[in-house]
């Protein structure tokens, strides 16, 4: 009799549905080369979910050459929604096909990244930022397979404040500013982003937009509107949506109506964009395709396939509320 609490083994597979455990392996691990009646194989399969047997991380890796374990490097950086659900949609797609993923954040004081792969057995690594090479060639040192960097991250990121600017544009604003966030993990991206907003200014042959760093607090962003009013500012890119929604706040502590005094557009469609007063206007992405593609990039690169390319196609969409 199997002790209760014991972890299930291709041993007690064997025993329950009669076979040897060579049998076993040869079917839960669905070997070529090998025939197995398929009653035999049936047999195996039904006794392996009657017993809830769940194979060993070892001897799963052994029997398909690497871990089941996807290690997502984060940046230091807030998580919002976005990310939120980027990492859902990026560990399901992952699911779907076998593998596990694990979410790294990156601190000062952590381990290095080559350290937690090493610890949790990864095969692959996915980066939100790129890697440096040297930082690649380390990974590969204690066993990852596979290493994906963002992969063209800054152009999308470009793309965004581009797609930000160009609608208040073309809704006959002359004089732009961004809402830059003030937390230091944010700045990468923001620069892009700011950019992106920069070059659609230049091509509209105006001036770039009126930076201001706008903290999460009414105050804050009270001063930053009171501050773009004074410079004849009459719309606005917000970093993100919290930052846009910062600045909604602080429109209406100054008694700056939106948007007829002052149009807002903030980015990454976060739930709550759609319930503030009034609704923002953001910048949407298809995280369910980009979470599709990092998966199926992942496991074809595990699977011995060559990359063709590394980036993830996420394309910005608008989504027109009452701000602007």
């Amino acid at each position: 009799m199997r002790q209760v609490g014991k972890r299930v083994t291709s041993a007690d597979v064997a025993q329950e549905a009669g076979v040897s455990r060579t049998t076993v392996s040869f079917v839960l691990n669905d070997r070529p080369g090998h025939a197995i009646p398929e009653e035999t194989r049936q047999r195996v399969l039904e006794a392996a979910r009657r017993l809830k047997y769940r194979p060993h991380a070892s001897a799963r890796a052994l029997a398909a050459g690497h871990s089941d374990v996807v290690l997502l490097a984060l940046p230091d950086m807030p998580v919002g929604a976005g990310i939120s659900r980027f990492c859902e949609e990026v560990a399901t797609a992952l699911a779907d096909r076998g593998l596990t993923l694990i979410a790294h954040f990156a601190r000062a004081d952590d381990q290095s990244l080559q350290d937690v792969c090493a610890a949790v057995d990864a095969s692959a690594v996915i980066g939100l930022d790129a890697f440096e090479q040297t930082t690649v060639q380390a990974l590969h040192s204690v066993g990852v397979k596979v290493v994906i960097p963002s992969g063209g991250h800054a152009p999308s990121m470009r793309h965004v404040g581009q797609v930000q600017a160009e609608h208040l544009i073309g809704r006959g604003h002359r004089h732009l500013g961004y809402a830059m966030s003030t937390h230091a993990g944010h700045l990468p991206m923001a620069r892009h982003r700011l950019q992106g907003a920069a070059d659609a200014c230049a091509a509209a042959s105006l001036e770039p937009p009126v930076v201001i760093g706008v903290d999460l607090e009414i105050a804050a962003a009270e001063q930053a509107v009171r501050q773009w009013a004074s410079q004849s500012v009459t719309g606005v890119c917000g970093f993100n949506d919290d930052t846009a929604l910062a600045v909604l706040a602080g429109a209406r502590e100054a008694g700056v109506r939106v948007p007829q005094d002052l149009a807002v557009v903030g980015a990454d469609d976060v739930p709550t964009a759609a319930l503030s007063l009034p609704p923002l206007t953001t910048v949407s992405f298809d995280l369910g395709e980009a979470g599709r593609h990092r998966a199926e990039t992942v496991a074809s690169a595990l699977a011995g396939h060559i990359l063709v390319s590394d980036g993830v196609p996420v394309a910005p969409e608008l989504i027109v509320r009452s701000s602007s």
